[in-house]
């Protein structure tokens, strides 16, 4: 079987000349030579609207990914928290009331009577 050949037209829509002068006779015949600058300007503003909306929704949706990449990259930093009442956060000195430490030569004298059971 033979590879059927099915002519597309490009996606663009790219017209040669030939094909240009065609739709601007076949125009003339219709609409007839005064009404053809009337209908150009109307062709023209509406294709400029269009372009001018495209390019502000365009321009809308860029700004929106922009600020939601924006929002995803950035962690949202909190501020500390404060610890609840009567609990010591960790890593924190606390105050100490502070201990006499009564140094061995001061302290009063053993009787020697009295040995521990294990001596």
């Amino acid at each position: 079987m033979l590879p059927v050949s099915v002519r597309q037209y490009d996606v663009d829509m790219n017209l040669g000349f030939s094909e240009m002068v065609f739709l601007f006779l076949l125009a003339l015949i219709i609409f007839g030579p005064k009404k053809m600058p009337e209908i150009g300007r109307q062709i023209g503003k509406a294709l400029n609207d269009f372009k001018r909306a495209s390019n502000e929704f365009k321009a809308q949706i860029e700004s929106e990914i922009a600020n939601i990449e924006r929002e995803t990259t950035l962690p949202q930093i909190l501020p500390p928290s404060e610890p609840p009442r009567s609990t010591v956060a960790s890593g924190t000195l606390v105050d100490l009331p502070a201990v006499e430490h009564v140094p061995a030569q001061l302290t009063p004298p053993s009787d020697s009577s009295h040995k521990a059971p294990d001596a």
